[in-house]
This record gives structure tokens, sequence and C-alpha cells, in this order.
């Protein structure tokens, strides 16, 4: 039973944070005022918010120079690592880009946040490290793959043998 129970003890983790990247990149990509440069509850007026707070003022710089394609990549990024993290497909490299971007999100928009704890991004960038060191060994599409590869080898291997 205890086996059975740590095989499966990053599951919840992966359904959360696949389930919550999913949200995120769905409602950025569904809100206009949000793909806006200017405006209320736009990207740009967020980046112009915390760009003087921010760890690394150059990366909120950078963002301002397109602030809707900025948007727009960070939403498509977050429903892609959401998806692939639910599917449990390229489950380490989806979960690499999530950490990406929380860590992304921390160094600017949360980082005058005070105390930490309060702010968001520290905690999912800490949540993804574990999905990235294990991957998605149970109830994925990688491990359906792992699978099928050695099946597939091992009937080769009699073959020639």
């Amino acid at each position: 039973m205890r086996e059975r129970a740590a095989r499966y003890a990053l599951l919840p983790l992966r359904i959360f944070l696949g389930v919550t990247f999913v949200y995120a990149g769905l409602d950025k990509l569904t809100d206009p005022a949000f793909l806006s440069a200017s405006g209320a509850g736009s990207i740009g007026e967020q980046m112009h918010g915390v760009r003087d707070t921010s760890a690394i003022p150059a990366l909120v710089d950078w963002a301002l120079h397109s602030p809707v394609g900025f948007g727009t990549a960070l939403a498509v990024g977050e429903l892609l690592v959401g998806l692939g993290t639910l599917a449990g497909l390229l489950t380490r490299i989806a979960a690499t880009g999530g950490a990406l971007i929380s860590l992304s999100l921390w160094l600017t928009v949360s980082w005058q946040v005070s105390p930490y704890y309060y702010g968001n991004d520290l905690v999912y960038l800490m949540a993804w490290i574990p999905m990235i060191l294990a991957g998605a060994p149970y109830l994925s599409l990688d491990s359906l793959i792992r699978s099928r590869g050695a099946r597939t080898r091992s009937r080769r291997s009699r073959r020639i043998a």
C-alpha cells in the first residue's frame, strides 16, 4: 500500500499545476483587456506598474517593447505547459517551462510582495521542481511511450537471439 501511494504521490501536484496553468493561459487569451498595450487590466499597464519594483527591470523593459506579443507568448506558454503537464507528455520539458514562467513572474510581478509568502509565483516555482526531477512516471503519455518502446525493443532482441 505504501509503495503504491509513493508511486502516485506527485499525481495531485501534476493535476493541480496542469489545470492551473491551462486556466491561466485560457483566461489571458480570452480577456481582451489583458491583451492590450494599455488600459485597465492590460499587460502593458501591469508591466508599467511593476517595472520600478522588479528585481530585473531590464526584463520588464524588454517585455514593454511589445506588451501584446509578450502577453500572448506568456498565455500560450502557460497553456502549453498546462496541457503537457496534464497529459504527462514531455513532462520534464513542460515543468521546466512552467518553472521558467514562474521564475520570470516572481522576479518581475511578485518581487515587491512582502512578506514573500504572500506572493504565489515563488510557490509555483518550488512546486515545479519535483515535476522537473521526477517527470510523470504513471498515468501519462510519457510512461505509455516508454512502455511501448521497451516492448518493441524486447521483441527485437528476441528475434535477433
